[in-house]
C-alpha cells in the first residue's frame, strides 16, 4: 500500500526567491513510495550525503551572493544569468536535496545499458528519468518513485524564465514538472549530449531547460554538434542559471571539469557541502 510522509520545514525561514524579492512560504510536500521488492544494484546503494559533518571550510573563494544578476545572451533562446540565486536560496536548495536525496528515491549513481556508470550522483523530482528507460518507467528498480516537485522550485523556475524573457523575447514560457538533480564530485564529468527525451510537443515548442548551479564551479561546454573543438566554453559558478530553449533547445552540452576550491565560503559555512557541484535542471515534459 502506498504511504505518505509529510515533510517538515527544514528551517523556519525556508524559502526560494531571487535576490531582493519577498520570501515565499515554508515547504510542505508529501512523498510516496511503493512496497515493491528491492532488486540487486540500485536497491542496495548506500545513501549518498551532500553534507560532511567534519568538513573544514578551506575554500579559497570569497565570493558572496550579494552581486546583482547579469544577463549574457549566448544565442537564440540561450542565456546565462550570473549571480541569480541568492545565498539564502542556495542554502535552502542544498538542504532540500540533502533531505530527499538520503531517502528512498534519493541519490544513486546511474548506469548505461552496458553497465558503465555515469560520473555523478542523481535523483529526480516530479518524474522518474534514467539513461536506459528515459521517462518510460515511473518507478526505479528499488520500488521508489520520485518525490513531487516542490512548488517553490516551480515558482522559482517560472520567475527565472520571466526575467530572462525581458532580455530574450524569443524564449518560450513553460510550466516545469520535472527536476533532475545531479551532484558532480571533483572527478565528475558529463559528455556532450542533447536533452531530447521530453515529449514531442515540448521539444517542438522549444520549451526551455533551466539549469541551476550550486557549490563548486564547472567548466561547461555547449555547441551545435558533438565536436568538442567547435564548442563554446563558459564557467558556471554557484548561483548561476543557464537556460536553453527556443531554437537552442537541442543544443549539445556537457560538463568538462569541476573546479576545486571554488565554492563560495559562506555557502560552505552554512551547509558543510562536500566538494563538488550540485546541479538542478528543470523542464516541462
Amino acid at each position: 500500500m502506498p504511504f505518505s510522509i509529510q515533510m517538515v520545514a527544514l528551517r523556519s525561514s525556508l524559502s526560494f526567491r531571487m535576490q531582493n524579492t519577498v520570501r515565499g512560504p515554508l515547504f510542505g510536500i508529501s512523498r510516496q513510495s511503493h512496497n515493491i521488492p528491492f532488486t540487486k544494484g540500485l536497491g542496495e546503494t548506500k545513501p549518498f550525503s551532500l553534507i560532511c559533518p567534519e568538513l573544514t571550510t578551506k575554500s579559497v573563494c570569497e565570493r558572496t551572493a550579494s552581486k546583482l544578476p547579469t544577463y549574457n545572451i549566448l544565442g537564440s533562446g540561450m542565456i546565462l544569468i550570473k549571480n541569480y540565486i541568492s545565498l539564502k536560496d542556495q542554502v535552502d536548495i542544498v538542504n532540500v536535496c540533502q533531505k530527499w536525496g538520503m531517502g528512498p528515491g534519493g541519490f544513486y549513481q546511474p548506469s548505461f545499458q552496458n553497465g558503465a556508470k555515469l560520473q555523478f550522483q542523481m535523483m529526480c523530482f516530479g518524474r522518474n528519468w534514467d539513461p536506459v528507460t528515459k521517462y518510460n518507467k515511473s518507478y526505479r528498480s528499488d520500488g521508489s518513485e520520485p518525490p513531487p516537485l516542490p512548488k517553490e522550485l516551480t515558482s522559482l523556475t517560472k520567475t527565472i524564465v520571466q526575467d530572462a524573457q525581458a532580455h530574450l523575447v524569443e524564449l518560450p514560457s513553460m510550466h516545469p514538472d520535472i527536476c533532475i538533480v545531479n551532484f558532480y564530485q571533483l572527478s565528475g564529468r558529463l559528455g556532450l549530449h542533447q536533452d531530447r527525451d521530453e515529449s514531442y510537443d515540448s521539444l517542438r515548442r522549444g520549451l526551455p531547460v533551466v539549469s541551476i548551479s550550486i557549490g563548486d564551479s564547472a567548466v561547461f561546454l555547449y555547441g551545435h554538434s558533438r565536436d568538442k573543438t567547435k564548442c563554446e566554453k563558459v564557467v558556471l559558478d554557484s548561483g548561476d542559471v543557464f537556460i536553453f530553449g527556443g531554437k537552442s533547445r537541442l543544443v549539445y552540452h556537457g560538463v568538462k571539469q569541476i573546479i576545486p576550491n571554488s565554492c563560495p565560503l559562506p555557502l560552505l559555512q552554512e551547509t558543510a557541502l562536500i566538494p563538488g557541484r550540485l546541479n538542478l535542471t528543470l523542464r516541462q515534459f
